[in-house]
């Protein structure tokens, strides 16, 4: 019975070796597909590319002589373009950054402890005591002045 059970174990470990070889042999095909993939993939955007870079250097050579002619027209109109594009950006940007100063400030003087009101308390107190020390060193040298 120890030999039936013997010969059982080394017939299962057998047969994982078949397997095993099946095994290594998926992974070169599934590399291989990998690769024939990439290429193809590869190719077809090369290609693309191409075709896009011929496409705009025909329509360069078509635009180019109605840009010459429009020019006069067309450069003061980007500009302008370009001045109003940025007059709104920052003019929004100013209103939003205006908008978050007043609602800190609301939050602020309504007690709710918006952040940064402890390094403004801070400020205050360093203020309030540099104006006490040159007030007290004003008065200590307006009495020697008035001593002599």
């Amino acid at each position: 019975m120890a030999m039936a059970e013997h010969q059982r174990g080394e017939g299962q470990r057998g047969g994982l070796m078949g397997g095993g070889q099946m095994q290594q042999k998926q992974p070169m095909v599934a590399s291989a597909l990998k690769a024939l993939t990439a290429a193809a993939a590869g190719g077809s955007m090369l290609v693309l590319s191409g075709l896009i870079l011929a496409g705009t250097v025909i329509a360069l050579t078509i635009a180019t002589p109605l840009l010459v002619i429009f020019s006069p027209v067309l450069v003061p109109a980007a500009i302008a373009v370009g001045l109003l594009a940025t007059g709104f950006v920052t003019s929004g940007g100013l209103g939003v950054a205006a908008l978050s100063v007043f609602s800190w400030m609301y939050k602020y003087l309504t007690g709710k402890h918006p952040p940064g009101a402890d390094q403004l308390e801070q400020a205050k107190a360093r203020f309030a005591s540099k104006a006490r020390d040159i007030k007290e060193s004003a008065q200590h040298r307006l009495d020697q002045v008035q001593a002599s």
